[in-house]
């Protein structure tokens, strides 16, 4: 799983300093074999816990398998494929992760809200490996990217204004059009692919 410039994946721990809502990828494995990846926010400080929402691939694969593959990337395309649609292959880690940890779940909670059963788990890192440092950078169409997945996961939820996340979406749309690069205005393709929503609905 270590890409060219990588680090073994023999270290435990985080491999990446979790302040605040990390949101990551994870990849499950379901029962035909194959990885499910989803995204999944981290939720910090110590332990760190994430939540599962409804009867997900993840939540039905964190109960069985008790774990997964939590890895960062900044491809927004990789991000809106895991947020937005079902996705799978046959390796674990993503080629675009820069880091990644091998994770052990432990559920410690259950809950509902509006009308949506969910689950939160402790996250354990067993193994973790870098693929890549790099040098941040501040890209306003990635985070738009980013918002735009949260406001779609939304849409047709009870106890969410269907009226106001399109509105929300077609601001982080306009955001991407205008700031975005290449890969961002694809992911941003992308999610009008796997998502229904109103692009006229403009009250920003």
């Amino acid at each position: 799983m270590s890409g060219e410039g990588g680090e073994d994946g023999d270290e435990t721990g985080w491999p990446v300093e979790l302040d605040g809502v990390v949101e990551s990828v994870v990849a499950t494995l379901g029962p035909n074999g194959r990885w499910n990846l989803a995204a999944l926010g981290l939720f910090s400080p110590e332990p760190i816990t994430a939540r599962t929402w409804g009867n997900t691939r993840t939540r039905r694969n964190f109960r069985r398998e008790g774990g997964g593959y939590v890895q960062f990337t900044r491809d927004p395309v990789d991000f809106v494929e895991a947020a937005c649609s079902i996705y799978e292959r046959d390796d674990p880690v993503l080629p675009s992760a820069d880091a990644w940890a091998r994770v052990e779940v432990e559920r410690v909670d259950t809950g509902e809200s509006g009308g949506t059963r969910w689950e939160e788990w402790d996250l354990a890192p067993v193994e973790s490996g870098i693929e890549n440092r790099v040098v941040p950078t501040t890209s306003r169409g990635y985070a738009a990217v980013i918002e735009a997945t949260v406001a779609a996961s939304r849409l047709g939820v009870e106890g969410y204004d269907t009226a106001r996340l399109e509105a929300r979406l077609a601001y982080f749309a306009s955001v991407v059009e205008r700031c975005g690069g290449e890969r961002a205005r694809e992911a941003l393709s992308r999610l009008e692919e796997h998502v229904e929503w109103n692009r006229r609905n403009e009250s920003f």
